[in-house]
């Protein structure tokens, strides 16, 4: 592993972990933590955390990684939920949080802080320095007491209404998984992967956790959030696992880097990114490249997409993966195009994080469809059930043994599988037509003006759709019509924005059933704020967030347009809304042809 720390990569070799591992492991045992019992780690990601948490499942313990951006209340009822008995903090502002609910939390026996700190008071019996904890047992003594069956990880998350539960996936299940994306994949010794996900989420669990163990590759915990970026460009990593959320902000990075360049700069990047884009649009269709295509690329090659692989620090990448909610179509075709071998994967906590990679269902998995439409697994890597809910745990399990993933989907006849949306987000009209959102979401987001989108209309007449703009992208093209703006507000709220998201709108609605195209939108003049780590990374809580935050702009864009003529009594015709002074929804009557 490496850890760069004041601006220095710190080099842990394997060996030098495991003896940290099994010096931590005795000090734990010399504490009274064994088989059964529960170790939280909070911070960011750190080879003490990780060291932390292999010590305690030697043990016959298990490992409880928290989200480090966690408010104290929602700590202590995780902590509460998993019967924690041992604490260890990264720094001294997660002790801190600690300190404020040790009294809660009559289980909790250990704080243990991972960081370098100067001499602890005597009357903190609850606190203990890392080097103290390792020093106080017997290495030379320590015996691995896991179990292939056993719990190795508590994966919590929160639920929709507010309610934390915990996903128990054994040592088993955890290496099915990684030998899952080792067939999958093209793995090495020699990788370098970039640990910077949060330690809570399901892919750092299967790829810090479990693959770099089975692989050995090696890790690179960046310095912080802040300096991550700069740190992937001077790792260079091999291998990668990103969400969604990085790769299209690393797009609009590169399209404003683009637009501020000088016309000619600008004019050679928008002429072979199309180009780029063209033949991997080829590719898609199985098409044969043609000669000048060819010779068009292997130019653009040396101008452009060498140089942006560079830039963002991917010149060395073999392949990437991104999971956790679908990304935007264009984005993944941008990517692809210049060179980028980047998939789009399926998972999630309850599968140790990999179902499916580009559609195809994983090694080890098997993959069917209810009667109604939802997707079941089984195989080895399905986790164990819900901590302490058995009767969440029988719920979602059939009688069969398969494991409910709450998606509805569908199997081609290659065994394809593609995923519509959440059963629990499916709609119906008030005509009687079914509806996905997240498909038509993916539709709309195709577009490179719209960031994000959350379709609703579930018992209305037709179907609206709340729009995040791109900033970066539509900056540019205000900036291009010399359109005045000072803010994402000021922009959104533009009415020549306005019209340019209804004239996408209208190019994606071409695709999609007469019934099921977006009829009225709204422009959020502020983008719904991630408030978490874990919704940033969780579309079910996003679009949960996004929804109960703009209640009253939901309920405007169904009010009836003036004269009280329905939105579908005009085939072709998108109403567009605006938000009120107050912040409620107001209709404006913009017909097509305006």
């Amino acid at each position: 592993m490496r850890e760069k720390r004041g601006g220095i990569w710190q080099v842990t070799s394997w060996s030098d972990y495991a003896v940290m591992v099994s010096r931590f492991s005795a000090g734990l045992a010399a504490h009274g933590f064994g088989r059964g019992d529960k170790l939280a780690v909070i911070g960011d990601n750190r080879p003490r955390l990780y060291a932390a948490m292999l010590a305690a499942q030697s043990l016959g313990g298990a490992g409880v990684p928290l989200w480090p951006d966690s408010e104290p209340d929602w700590i202590a009822q995780v902590l509460a939920h998993a019967e924690v008995s041992v604490v260890v903090a990264e720094d001294a502002e997660q002790v801190e949080k600690l300190d404020a609910i040790k009294e809660r939390l009559p289980a909790l026996t250990l704080v243990v802080q991972a960081a370098s700190v100067g001499m602890i008071p005597p009357d903190q019996t609850w606190l203990r320095s890392f080097d103290a904890v390792a020093a106080s047992g017997d290495a030379a003594s320590a015996i691995d007491h896991s179990e292939p069956d056993a719990l190795a990880l508590l994966l919590y998350g929160t639920d929709t209404g507010g309610d934390v539960r915990g996903v128990m996936l054994s040592h088993a299940n955890l290496l099915a998984a990684a030998d899952a994306l080792l067939a999958a994949e093209d793995v090495r010794e020699t990788d370098e992967m970039l640990a910077w996900l949060p330690m809570a989420w399901f892919g750092d669990a299967l790829t810090t956790q479990a693959l770099a163990l089975t692989a050995g590759f090696t890790c690179n915990c960046p310095e912080n959030l802040e300096t991550a970026r700069r740190d992937l460009r001077e790792i260079g990593p091999t291998i990668l696992l990103a969400p969604p959320r990085i790769w299209e902000s690393t797009l609009a990075d590169i399209e404003t880097r683009a637009a501020k360049a000088s016309r000619l700069k600008r004019g050679i990047f928008t002429r072979f990114r199309a180009l780029a884009e063209r033949a991997e649009q080829c590719r898609e269709s199985g098409e044969r490249l043609s000669f000048m295509l060819r010779v068009g690329l292997a130019l653009g090659e040396l101008l452009v997409l060498a140089p942006v692989r560079d830039q963002i620090g991917l010149r060395r990448l073999r392949w990437a993966n991104t999971g956790g909610d679908s990304l935007s179509p264009h984005v993944l075709r941008f990517f692809r195009a210049f060179g980028i071998n980047l998939k789009q994967s399926y998972g999630f906590a309850e599968s140790a994080g990999l179902v499916a990679v580009q559609h195809s269902a994983c090694a080890g998995l098997e993959i069917s469809i209810s009667t109604d439409g939802e997707v079941l697994l089984d195989g080895a890597s399905v986790c164990l059930g819900y901590y302490r809910d058995p009767a969440r745990t029988q719920q979602a399990r059939t009688k069969e043994g398969r494991w409910r993933t709450g998606d509805a989907g569908h199997l081609d006849a290659e065994g394809r599988l593609t995923i519509r949306d959440r059963i629990a987000h499916l709609g119906v009209l008030a005509d009687g037509t079914s509806f996905a959102p997240r498909m038509i979401e993916e539709a709309l987001r195709h577009s490179a003006f719209v960031q994000d989108a959350v379709v609703l209309g579930h018992d209305q007449n037709c179907v609206a759709a709340m729009i995040t703009i791109d900033s970066a992208a539509v900056g540019s093209w205000a900036q291009s019509r010399n359109l005045a703006f000072a803010s994402h507000s000021e922009l959104a709220a533009a009415a020549e924005v306005r019209q340019l998201i209804r004239d996408e709108i209208r190019v994606r609605n071409a695709g999609l059933p007469q019934a099921m195209r977006v009829r009225r939108f709204l422009l959020l003049e502020r983008p719904p704020a991630a408030t978490s780590m874990e919704s940033s990374l969780r579309y079910e809580l996003r679009r949960h967030i996004a929804l109960t935050s703009n209640a009253t702009l939901v309920q405007s864009l169904f009010q009836d347009r003036p004269g009280g003529v329905a939105p579908t009594d005009v085939p072709d015709d998108i109403i567009a809304l605006i938000e009120g002074a107050k912040g409620a929804g107001t209709a404006v009557w913009e017909p097509a042809h305006a």
